[in-house]
This record gives structure tokens, sequence and C-alpha cells, in this order.
């Protein structure tokens, strides 16, 4: 019932998405049609200042942290809480060192977002210095607020862990639940990458 329900909810935030990326999509198109031929439009000069390289490599962490995020799951579904040998020996892993590592991840995606937003408003694309701004930090603005949500969810799940004197079934369905909502966050954010970063 706690997957089918987080599925429910996952639905409900995907409308969310749907929303902010038509609301991309109709200032673009407005925006670029109002400049007129020959011109050279207010997206075209903002997307000038996206540092795409940067933000390849933080996709991919992002990207990377979903695969030890469902490593994690698989431990989590043969009740492997934690590692049976050394840290350097990543075969022993178990779901918390996998949780931890994809936590650790999610920060730096966090980080590297927040690095991104300093620059560009260095260089005067502000919330409130165009539409393009307004829609660029909306749109990844809200992304990382879920990002900050997951890593939060990451903190209660490995919490119970090392709180509880066994490991549960409902731990494991924790975790599992957890997994859903970072595959989501991750899926998304591929899809926002695609369309601000790629399709200039």
């Amino acid at each position: 019932m706690v997957s089918v329900g987080t599925i429910v909810w996952l639905s409900s935030e995907l409308m969310f998405f749907a929303a902010l990326f038509a609301a991309y999509f109709t200032i673009r198109s407005v925006t670029t049609a109002a400049a007129g031929a020959g011109v050279e439009s207010l997206w075209d000069a903002s997307t000038e200042l996206l540092n795409v390289p940067f933000a390849a490599v933080n996709t991919t962490i992002l990207v990377l942290s979903s695969v030890t995020c469902q490593l994690g799951v698989f431990a989590a579904e043969h009740g492997k809480v934690g590692r049976t040998g050394s840290v350097g020996n990543v075969r022993s892993w178990g779901m918390r060192e996998w949780f931890i590592l994809t936590y650790l991840m999610g920060a730096v995606f966090i980080a590297g977002q927040v690095t991104e937003y300093a620059t560009l408003i260095h260089e005067g694309l502000t919330i409130s210095s165009s539409p393009y701004g307004s829609v660029f930090y909306l749109t990844t603005g809200f992304h990382g607020l879920h990002v900050t949500g997951g890593l939060i969810a990451f903190v209660f799940v490995l919490a119970r862990t090392y709180m509880a004197r066994k490991f549960t079934h409902e731990q494991a369905v924790s975790a599992i639940v957890v997994s859903y909502y970072w595959h989501f966050v991750d899926v998304v954010w591929i899809a926002l990458f695609a369309t601000i970063y790629l399709l200039k």
C-alpha cells in the first residue's frame, strides 16, 4: 500500500513538473517570436550564459546516484543492511553504504547547482531580470528542492536502520519507496537538462 500510495503521489508531482515545462516552452515561444527575424532573442542571449559542460558533469553525478541508490535497494531486499567486509570492498556493502554514497552524490549535485546559480547571478541573470531568468530559476529551483527533500528522506531511512535493533521488512519497504522518489527526481532532471541546456 505504501508503494502504491507513493506512485500515486509521484503522478501528481509529474503533473506539477509538466506545468513547469509548459510554462518554459510558452515563455520561450513568446519571447522568440517577439524578437522578430534576424534579431537575437532574449532566449539566445540568455542561453549563451549557461555552462553546458559543467551542467553535464553535474547531471552525470545525479544519474550515477540513481545507480548507487538501486544497489542499496537490492541490498535492502536481501536484508543486508550493513557491510560484511572492509569499506574498500564494494561487493560487501549493504544498504547503508550505498545510500550514504547516494546521499553524498546528491549533495554534490546541489552544491553544483548553487555554484551555477552564483555564477549566473554574477553575470546578471536573476529570477527578476527577465522572463528567461524567471522560468530558469523556477524549473531548476523546484527540482533542487525536490532533490533536497530526497536527501532528507535518505537521512531518515539511514537513521531508522541505526536506531532499530533489527532490520525489518518495513524498513526495506521504506528504502524502496525512497528509491522510487529518487529515480523520479533523476528522470525529471534528465528531461530538464535536455530541455534547458541542449535545446537552447
